[in-house]
């Protein structure tokens, strides 16, 4: 289908042509239509399939719609607030929708987009609140630093877009989404995009949502064509390491993603790969905003070639060029596994995504395959062969349940943002920006 044909105003089709589109994915010309005619909805579709525009395209419609309503009409240095706000779980997918935003917005004129996250300092919101603003793109805890101090207002929303609502969920964000959403008008319009409607998410757009259309176009149990799964079993940590050193010496590596589990990791094997004379950077959300931008340039740049991240960059970037994903340390949640592996094989190109595990992570590895309804083809290096046999429950039938105790952790809040009432945390020390040559 072609965006032509979706009845969008000329500027933003002239727009997503200039960006060097044509026809809209499958999430974009099931979503837009319904939601340019007011409906509510409730969303699933994988990372990469183009639901970012799904909504960006609609809410770039209001606001010109709005701004040719004459009841809408704004008065100069009156502070209305913006038409259209997106709740997003973290600094880097705020990032990608603002810039979504300007992108299919460069012909709406006079076009105000800000964003308004943690971890950065709050002069530069304060203005861009206290001016005229069409689009708000927030995390919740920022958001509600400045609705409490009254810089934030709420008032005057006609759509409220919840993105990746499962991920504000799982971070604690619940409380606060229900209080933002209080202080934006009743009639306005709610889109909510999750990989998952069940248990709480599911409550919450019961609560938030009027009458919603159900857009299902793409679940955890696609299987990412695009996408070759790997599973390496280590037997150690030294093995583990290894089978890492193996996999980035590989001549087809454009760039990779390395996951771990915490954010101490992450800064301890950047700066291993760095002594071993890899262009390697961390990222978590234990950084301020600025370093954190000064990584996701030098990536999309090329100035790096290898990146470990935790689930922070999960989700958020958007970088074509990354060909490998590697989980190095396996997710706390199955459903992340899905949102990892998804940052490679974008726009088009194949990725291979490899997971390197251990005996202890048999049952996190058999807690994904049930989610995915897939198997990780289990795969062995020459020369690195493990020594020990492969865990028992990669043998079993899919849907029993997983073998070994559960473990059991608090998550970090990895999008620099806190939970209403609750303390912010980190971890992992602050260490300067790379390229970082060999023998640092």
């Amino acid at each position: 289908m072609s965006f032509e044909s979706l009845n969008l105003h000329e500027a933003l089709v002239a727009a997503v042509r200039d960006a060097g589109y044509t026809d809209a994915t499958e999430v974009q010309a099931q979503a837009i239509p319904p939601a340019l005619d007011g409906r509510d909805l409730m969303v699933s579709a994988r990372t990469g399939s183009g639901k970012t525009a799904s909504f960006v395209l609609p809410a770039l419609t209001r606001v010109l719609a709005s701004r040719n309503d004459p009841t809408k009409r704004r008065d100069k240095g009156v502070v209305y607030g913006p038409r259209v706000l997106v709740l997003v779980p973290t600094r880097e997918l705020a990032i990608q929708v603002s810039k979504a935003a300007m992108e299919y917005g460069r012909h709406v004129r006079g076009l105000r987009v800000a964003t308004v996250v943690g971890g950065v300092p709050y002069g530069l919101q304060l203005r861009q609140l206290s001016g005229p603003l069409d689009i708000l793109i927030a995390t919740p805890g920022r958001l509600m630093d400045h609705m409490q101090s009254g810089k934030a207002v709420l008032q005057n929303i006609e759509m409220l877009v919840l993105d990746e609502a499962d991920r504000m969920l799982d971070m604690g964000f619940i409380d606060d989404i229900n209080f933002i959403a209080s202080a934006t008008p009743a009639a306005r319009q709610t889109v909510m995009y999750s990989a998952t409607f069940g248990g709480t998410v599911g409550r919450l757009a019961h609560s938030l949502l009027r009458d919603p259309l159900r857009v299902d176009v793409a679940s955890h149990t696609d299987t990412h064509a695009d996408i070759e799964q790997r599973l390496h079993w280590a037997d150690d940590l030294q093995h583990k390491n290894a089978l890492l050193d193996h996999l980035l010496t590989d001549r087809n590596v454009d760039q990779a993603l390395v996951f771990t589990s915490t954010q101490r990791d992450a800064d301890w094997l950047a700066d291993r790969l760095a002594d071993m004379g890899h262009k390697v950077a961390s990222l978590h959300g234990g950084m301020p905003q600025g370093r954190r931008n000064r990584v996701l340039h030098g990536l999309r740049s090329r100035d790096l070639r290898v990146l470990v991240a935790t689930d922070v960059a999960a989700r958020g970037i958007d970088v074509p060029s990354i060909s490998h994903v590697i989980n190095y340390g396996l997710p706390m949640k199955a459903e992340d596994y899905v949102h990892r592996i998804g940052r490679t094989g974008r726009a088009g190109r194949s990725g291979l995504a490899v997971t390197l595990a251990e005996r202890r992570d048999a049952g996190m590895i058999h807690n994904i395959q049930r989610f995915t309804t897939q198997r990780i083809p289990a795969a062995v290096v020459e020369g690195l062969e493990p020594k020990r046999p492969e865990p028992q429950s990669q043998t079993k039938p899919m849907g029993q349940k997983p073998f070994g105790k559960k473990t059991f952790g608090k998550r970090p809040f990895g999008g620099g943002d806190r939970p209403f009432g609750k303390p912010a945390f980190g971890g992992g020390a602050r260490k300067p920006f790379g390229p970082r040559p060999a023998g640092r």
